[in-house]
């Protein structure tokens, strides 16, 4: 029997023609031309990881913490190459100095896809704690910030926002919401 913290809701949100969250989310990172994807496992995001490993445009590998994840991304964008992070709430807290002394100070478009955990639900009390310290930290770095909830906002938010963060020169963390994942269930 799987624990509590591997399981996830068996239906994520989807849309007519099958379209579904992380299908989505890999077209848009295609199209903005977005082709380097660390990631820190996560089992919410599992999908979309898998289907960047199959998918030859992108470069797929787990890193070992978010802050190395973001370095790869930012060296990779001062060498002419976008990139994006994959990771958790919990992971995002561990980010705070490196956004405030190379992502914002040197102006790299750092995409962050963050799935949401602490909410909906949250069996884990710990990830309540850090789920509430995400968005007051995007706020004081005056960082850009979208909660997706919805499958039909999802392609026009994230698309809209990696152009964003590429013309500014900024970061964006497109939020990831249980409402729009599936999240992860707790069954007693």
């Amino acid at each position: 029997m799987a624990t509590a913290e591997q399981q996830t809701s068996p239906q994520p949100a989807q849309a007519s023609g099958d379209k579904t969250w992380h299908g989505i989310i890999l077209q848009t990172l295609k199209r903005n031309a977005i082709s380097l994807i660390p990631y820190v496992p996560d089992r919410v995001l599992t999908p979309l990881i898998k289907n960047l490993h199959a998918d030859p445009f992108f470069t797929t590998f787990a890193a070992a913490r978010e802050e190395e994840a973001v370095g790869i991304v930012s060296g990779a964008w001062m060498g002419g190459r976008r990139g994006a992070v994959l990771m958790q709430t919990s992971g995002f807290a561990t980010l705070a100095n490196v956004l405030a002394s190379l992502a914002v100070p040197y102006q790299i478009p750092l995409i962050m896809f963050v799935s949401e955990r602490g909410t909906l639900g949250e069996f884990n009390y710990g990830q309540s704690l850090v789920c509430r310290t995400m968005r007051p930290v995007l706020d004081s770095l005056a960082l850009e910030h979208h909660t997706i909830t919805r499958l039909d906002e999802l392609e026009f938010i994230a698309d809209r926002s990696i152009k964003q963060a590429v013309t500014t020169q900024a970061p964006v963390a497109l939020i990831l919401n249980p409402l729009l994942t599936g999240g992860k269930v707790f069954d007693k």
